[in-house]
C-alpha cells in the first residue's frame, strides 16, 4: 500500500489539499497540512497541490518497481476448438498499437496440447513472437496449471503488460495470475492507451452501471494486467509476409498439478449464434412497447440468420435475458449489420455497438440519438416496420 508524504519545504499552506479531499481527512496545523486516519490514500491531494509538496510513496520496505526492467506486451492466446478465440486477434491489434508506441515487442502466449500450428496465424495478425507451452495435460484451460505456466514465463521474461480476453477463461485466469504475481488487474476494459509521461497503461472501463468511464493505472507494480471486452478492437488484416519467432517454454511436471479434471464438454443450449461472433444482429429496445412486439425482433433475426440483441431497457422490462444485452453493461459487438429496433441510443448502448459496419435504426422519434450513428434510418413505429420487413422477407420480394 502507498503512503502520503508532505515535503514541508515546498508547502505554501494554501489549503488546496483540504478543499480537494473528499474524506475531510486533511487539516491545517501550524500552517501545514496534517492527514488523519480518515485518509484512504486516494491521491486527490497529490493532484491538487500546486507546489508539488504532497507525494505518494511506496510503502516502507517495498521500494517502487524498476519499470525499466519490464518490457514487451503479451497477449494470452486463448484457443477454442483448435483455433484462437476471436478476441485473441482483436487483442493482437490492440497490443500491436501499444507495442509500436513504446518500441517493444508484441508476444502471444500459446498454451495447449500441440497448438504450435497456430503460431504462424498469430504472427500474421501482428505478433513478433510466440511463446509456446505444449503438453497433453494442457489440452483444456484449467486455472492451476495455466497459472503456473504463465507465472514462470512472466518471472523469466518480465513483460510490462499482459492482455486477456474478458471471456469465461480470461476472467478466471487473469485474477489468479495477478494474485500470484502480486500485481494489479483491471477487468472488462473498453479502451487501452499508453500514458506519454509515465509510460503506464491507461485502462478504461465502465463504472457505476456504465454511467462513467474510469481510467485506471497500475503505477507501482509490474506487469500490468487487463481483461478486454470482445468486440472492442478490430483485428489486423492477415499478413502472410510477417516474420516472427517461436520460443518454447519448458513445462515440468511440477507445473501441471491441478485439483480438477476435465471429463468432457457439453455445448450449452440456446442460440446457435453468439452476439460476439454474429455477423448480423437484430436488437430491440423499450420502443417496441411490449414483449409480444419483441418477438418480432427474434423472428427477423431468425430470417436473417443472425443473433438477437437488446438494450438495457428491454432486459429490465424482462422481455429477454441479460445475456443478450448490448452496451457498456452488456456485450460489445461489431457485426457487419446491426439493426436497432425501438432503441433511442443512450451513450451506454452506443458504445457497445457503434463499431458495426452497417447500422440500420428504426425509431419513431426522428431526433433519437441512434440516428447520429446510423448508416440508414427508418422513422416510424418499430413494430409496424418490423412486420413489413418480415412479410417482405417471407415473400421473397
Amino acid at each position: 500500500m502507498s503512503q502520503i508524504k508532505l515535503v514541508s519545504d515546498r508547502c505554501a499552506g494554501c489549503g488546496e489539499c483540504i478543499a480537494a479531499c473528499p474524506y475531510n481527512a486533511v487539516a491545517l496545523e501550524n500552517g501545514l497540512p496534517v492527514f488523519s486516519g480518515a485518509c484512504n490514500l486516494c491521491g486527490a491531494c497529490v493532484e491538487a497541490c500546486p507546489s508539488g509538496a504532497i507525494e505518494r510513496l511506496a510503502a516502507a520496505g517495498k521500494p517502487a518497481v524498476d519499470k525499466a526492467s519490464y518490457r514487451d506486451i503479451w497477449v494470452f492466446a486463448e484457443t477454442r476448438d483448435g483455433q484462437p478465440a476471436k478476441v485473441v486477434l482483436q487483442l493482437l491489434a490492440a497490443g500491436r498499437s501499444l507495442a509500436d508506441q513504446v518500441g517493444q515487442q508484441l508476444c502471444a502466449v500459446l498454451i495447449g496440447d500441440n497448438p504450435g500450428g497456430l503460431a504462424e496465424l498469430l504472427i500474421a495478425h501482428g505478433a513478433d513472437r510466440v511463446l509456446l507451452a505444449e503438453h497433453p495435460a494442457l489440452a483444456a484451460c484449467r486455472d492451476e496449471p495455466y497459472t503456473a505456466v504463465l507465472a514462470r514465463a512472466v518471472n523469466q521474461y518480465r513483460p510490462s503488460i499482459i492482455l486477456f480476453g474478458a471471456t469465461a477463461a480470461g476472467r478466471s485466469l487473469a485474477p489468479r495470475l495477478a494474485a500470484r504475481l502480486r500485481t494489479g488487474l483491471t477487468a472488462d476494459c473498453t479502451g487501452l492507451e499508453i500514458d506519454p509521461v509515465s509510460g503506464d497503461l491507461l485502462q478504461t472501463r465502465p463504472a457505476f452501471g456504465g454511467n462513467i468511464m474510469a481510467a485506471i493505472v497500475t503505477p507501482n507494480h509490474r506487469p500490468q494486467l487487463a481483461t478486454v471486452r470482445p468486440g472492442v478492437f478490430k483485428p489486423l488484416q492477415y499478413d502472410r509476409s510477417r516474420q516472427g519467432e517461436v520460443t518454447r517454454l519448458a513445462v515440468s511436471n511440477g507445473l501441471l498439478a491441478a485439483r480438477t479434471e476435465v471429463l468432457g464438454f457439453t455445448a450449452a443450449g440456446g442460440e446457435s449464434v453468439s452476439l460476439e461472433d454474429a455477423t448480423v444482429i437484430v436488437a430491440g429496445g423499450r420502443g417496441l412497447g411490449s414483449a409480444e412486439n419483441f418477438e418480432l425482433v427474434k423472428e427477423l433475426a431468425s430470417l436473417l440468420g443472425g443473433a438477437v440483441g437488446a438494450s438495457r431497457a428491454a432486459v429490465d422490462e424482462g422481455w429477454i435475458s441479460y445475456a443478450h444485452q448490448v452496451g457498456q453493461t452488456g456485450k460489445t459487438v461489431s457485426p457487419r449489420l446491426f439493426i436497432a429496433c425501438g432503441i433511442s441510443g443512450a451513450i451506454q448502448h452506443l458504445v457497445g455497438m457503434q463499431g458495426s459496419e452497417v447500422i440500420v435504426a428504426i425509431n419513431k422519434n426522428p431526433d433519437a440519438p441512434i440516428f447520429k450513428v446510423a448508416t440508414y434510418g427508418l422513422v416510424g413505429d418499430a413494430a409496424t416496420i418490423l412486420k413489413e420487413l418480415i412479410a417482405q422477407l417471407r415473400s421473397g420480394s
